[in-house]
């Protein structure tokens, strides 16, 4: 009589039924989160942008047309933050922005 695991290498078990892929649907899960809470802080991001072009232009009127540089540094590294926010909600990177990793 034959061992009958003698071809338990050739033959996988149970081959017609998969293992449902529960850490994906975890991980998107999660995504699905930090992509309404970057919404939400792109959302206010925005709103930084605006208060800051009228505070910029308020002090170019009074400053003789000469911007405010710390303004217009915040507002390339909120810039900055969007894009790497907008990349991340995309999926065109996996990396996600300030809180999450440094702030460039």
């Amino acid at each position: 009589m034959s061992d009958p695991h003698e071809f338990d290498d050739v033959m996988p078990e149970n081959t017609s039924r998969r293992e449902p892929e529960k850490p994906v649907q975890e991980g998107l899960l999660m995504r699905l989160i930090f992509m309404i809470l970057i919404s939400i802080m792109i959302s206010f991001a925005s709103t930084v942008i605006g208060v800051l072009a009228v505070l910029q232009f308020i002090i170019m009127l009074v400053n003789d047309k000469q911007p405010n540089e710390r303004i217009a540094a915040l507002g390339t590294d909120v810039g900055i933050w969007v894009a790497k926010a907008t990349r991340y909600q995309t999926a065109a990177s996996e990396h996600k922005p300030w809180p999450w990793t440094e702030l460039d």
